[in-house]
């Protein structure tokens, strides 16, 4: 095996392994990634007996007498890229080799004496919780909680304090020797991350885990574990790094260690909600509670459209008309997939942007990275949850919340970025995913489902947002027996769609939470279901406590063009048609502009908002479209059908000051029954920025966005106080628009597709705007020595 795991210098060959955290040698990553050769093994058992032999045979001159490494070829024994790998996935390295890095093939050699080579460094590696066990876990777990305190330092399925590394997976990352060796020679196993350190800094000095270090920056972590500093180096006039490890030496009889090991190699991750709600608490720990979520403090910007109101005006004005041309690119942070659509959040100077499976925790001055938190993508997905949409996380008191491509729904430490608890969201199996951005209201964290288009039955499920503890489900489609099943004819309707995709609303006055859904399935197809089919593309207004709804109102009936409600259901409290009212604002795929009484559903205005609408010819009294029915049985069928998305999920946002609203939307028409892909009707078929009236829904101006009309690509929209409307137009720019004439003052070209919604924030007076573009987050800002002179 001359050379086999070979890469890197010899200095980084043997770097030490790091206690309870991940190794820090980084060097076989290339290895793993390029030998993807598999063959197919014998029948035959392989032996670690036999592998032995011949690894003393062919491969110990370079790595090592029982793989200990040498400065040849890193150790391949206790190697923690090698513990994720099976049998096969080594055979497959040793098979093909690697010539450029040393090691020649060894494919010519028998396929049984490799299957053996391969059982033999595999068994080198097995981890902790994969072994037989000498101690008695149930033992070592009542001295871990008990005697031994060592909760006081670390958390275990979100129990315990988050001052230390999470040890909730530690036996599926360590081998048991491993684990011994962290416990009684700790100094040598420090974890990267929780190096202690100094820092003095404007006088103050800070003693605590150094997170993170580069040339220009540190994030410094409190010791009691409650804050993390994130400081600029020229402001750090010592830095002091120790050599010793903030955990002592343990020292136990025999058997209380191998009990205590024992327990910690039985850990293997979070599974379920909590066990128990935590009583542990972090000292000084960072906590956000949910008047902070409903009523931010000003700058910050704590769930996903940054009010639980959904209506994205931010109150900001550093930037604004009069400077915004002078704005600049600040910092970048890019995320591994494409065509990203989350949002992300910000609390104090820690923003948490999300992707596929994936959330970091940034430095929201620099965009430097605290933590990452991730998993690989779900096989076997369908809709966009197999592409990696993804539309946020949520924050509340010390955890962060964020649904998975399989609608599983995940709480993390806001300290650590490990997991806490974990559920799945579908009762049984069907083609479920989750893209939404999960809503914290009070105490509880509500997530839903997409899938609708392949069949699935919608639903919003809440949870104790502490323990994962499950409150309550709603479904939107009716079982047998409940009120709205007339709506769809004989056949139970299972499979109906109504998914939960979008973020929803909240008013605290009436204590309503408002939900849009999505439409009926198959939506092209209605011989299975006549009738009305509620409760698809509609709104719902329910008692956030037990899920039960109030009222609601159904925009598109029996929709047979795939015109779901699921744009942002807006709430404003502001003057209508001469009285103060409390509104709920949507304007719908369907091509209508609606304005509610939200505390009783009343419908107070329904108008086209496009120029190209001929599905229907208004709306009635009771709130039903009036169908067409006069349409030339000679037209295309493509012409038949405008409007075709007209407006979607992307945000949108009201202005106080002009009483606007102001969203993106799409003059076209197509064919419902269209295969993907099929070209829209030719004609007028454009995007446009557009800022509506209110009380008319008539456009007071709109800015054209030319260019291919690529449906999977338009950002939404931000106004501020500051006089502006940020967006970003199909051709990768991004902008921002006078509020009250339309004209744009200011653009970045970024050159790619850009799907995400802009958002804004301030950190220690400075004001940022944010927005996603292809696979990367970009943040803008002002030059420090520009000055505001902002006129409303």
């Amino acid at each position: 095996m001359e050379g086999q795991f070979r890469a890197g210098s010899p200095q980084n060959m043997n770097r030490k392994q790091t206690s309870f955290g991940h190794s820090a040698t980084r060097t076989l990553a290339a290895v793993f990634f390029c030998a993807a050769t598999v063959l197919t093994l014998p029948a035959q058992t392989p032996s670690a007996a036999s592998g032995k032999a011949k690894y003393n045979n062919f491969c110990v001159g370079c790595h090592g007498t029982d793989g200990s490494g040498t400065e040849h070829a890193p150790k391949l024994a206790d190697n923690p890229d090698l513990r994720g790998k099976d049998i096969a996935r080594i055979h497959s390295i040793i098979a093909a080799g690697f010539p450029a890095q040393g090691m020649p093939p060894f494919g010519s050699m028998p396929s049984a004496d490799i299957d053996d080579l391969a059982a033999y460094v595999r068994s080198l590696n097995v981890t902790a919780s994969e072994g037989t066990a000498i101690g008695n876990a149930e033992a070592g777990k009542q001295f871990f909680w008990n005697d031994g305190k060592c909760s006081t330092c670390h958390m275990v399925r979100g129990v315990g304090s988050a001052t230390g590394p999470d040890l909730s997976d530690v036996g599926s990352r360590m081998s048991a020797p491993a684990i011994r060796a962290a416990l009684t020679a700790p100094d040598l196993h420090i974890t990267p991350g929780y190096e202690l350190a100094t820092a003095i800094t404007n006088g103050k000095t800070l003693r605590g885990y150094l997170r993170n270090r580069t040339n220009y920056d540190i994030h410094l972590q409190d010791k009691d574990g409650g804050t993390i500093h994130l400081l600029p180096l020229s402001q750090v006039t010592k830095l002091t790094v120790d050599d010793r490890a903030a955990m002592k030496p343990l020292t136990l009889p025999e058997k209380q260690m191998d009990d205590l090991t024992a327990y910690l190699g039985s850990l293997t991750g979070v599974d379920g909600p909590m066990p128990e709600k935590n009583t542990v608490v972090t000292p000084g720990a960072s906590i956000i509670e949910f008047n902070e979520i409903l009523h931010p403090r000003k700058g910050e910007w704590p769930s996903y459209n940054g009010k639980l109101n959904a209506n994205r005006y931010s109150d900001l004005t550093s930037i604004n008309r009069t400077n915004v041309s002078q704005l600049l690119l600040k910092w970048i942070a890019p995320m591994p997939q494409l065509g990203l659509e989350a949002t992300p959040i910000v609390v104090g100077d820690i923003m948490y942007f999300s992707g596929q499976n994936r959330v970091s925790a940034l430095d929201a001055k620099t965009g430097r990275t605290i933590w990452t938190w991730f998993r690989p993508p779900t096989s076997g997905l369908v809709g966009d949850a197999s592409v990696g949409t993804n539309r946020g996380a949520a924050v509340f008191r010390d955890k962060v919340y964020i649904t998975t491509d399989n609608a599983h729904l995940i709480a993390l430490n806001r300290v650590t970025g490990k997991p806490v608890w974990e559920q799945t969201m579908p009762e049984e199996k069907m083609k479920y995913g989750s893209t939404v951005a999960p809503m914290i209201l009070n105490d509880t964290v509500i997530g839903g489902v997409s899938g609708g288009d392949w069949g699935v039955r919608g639903f919003l499920v809440c949870y104790d947002a502490e323990t994962g503890k499950m409150l309550w489900r709603h479904w939107t489609l009716p079982g047998p027996g409940e009120p709205g099943i007339e709506t769809w004819g004989p056949e139970w309707p299972k499979l109906g769609g109504g998914s939960t995709w979008l973020h929803g609303s909240y008013d605290p006055e009436t204590d309503t939470l408002f939900w849009p859904t999505g439409n009926p399935w198959p939506d092209s197809d209605d011989r299975t279901r006549p009738g009305d089919n509620l409760y698809t593309n509609s709104i719902l207004a329910m008692n956030p406590h037990d899920g039960k709804v109030k009222w609601y109102f159904q925009f598109t009936p029996h929709d047979l063009a795939d015109r779901d409600a699921v744009e942002p259901p807006v709430l404003v409290n502001t003057t209508f048609q001469g009285q103060p009212r409390k509104l709920l604002l949507h304007a719908d795929r369907n091509g209508f502009f609606y304005v509610f009484d939200r505390t009783n559903g009343k419908l107070l205005l329904s108008k086209p908002f496009l120029k190209r609408i001929n599905w229907a010819t208004g709306i009635d009294a009771n709130g039903r479209p009036i169908l067409n029915k006069s349409l030339p049985s000679t037209m295309p069928t493509k012409q038949r059908n405008c409007p075709d998305n007209g407006a979607n999920w992307t945000s949108t946002a009201f202005s106080p000051t002009t009483h606007w609203y102001y969203m993106m939307t799409i003059e076209a028409c197509g064919d419902p029954k269209a295969a993907p892909g099929t070209p829209a009707a030719q004609g007028l078929q454009q995007r446009f920025v557009r800022a509506i009236d209110i009380e008319t829904a008539e456009t007071k101006w709109e800015i054209a966005q030319p260019g291919a009309l690529v449906l999977k690509t338009w950002s939404g929209v931000i106004a501020t106080a500051g006089g502006l409307v940020f967006y970003a137009d199909p051709n990768g720019a991004f902008c921002a628009a006078d509020e009250k004439t339309g004209k744009i003052l200011w653009h970045y070209d970024t050159n790619v597709g850009m799907k995400g919604p802009p958002m804004t924030y301030a950190v220690d007076g400075k004001q940022y705007v944010s927005v996603t573009a292809g696979s990367t987050l970009l943040t803008f800002a002002l030059p420090a020595t520009t000055t505001s002179t902002a006129k409303r």
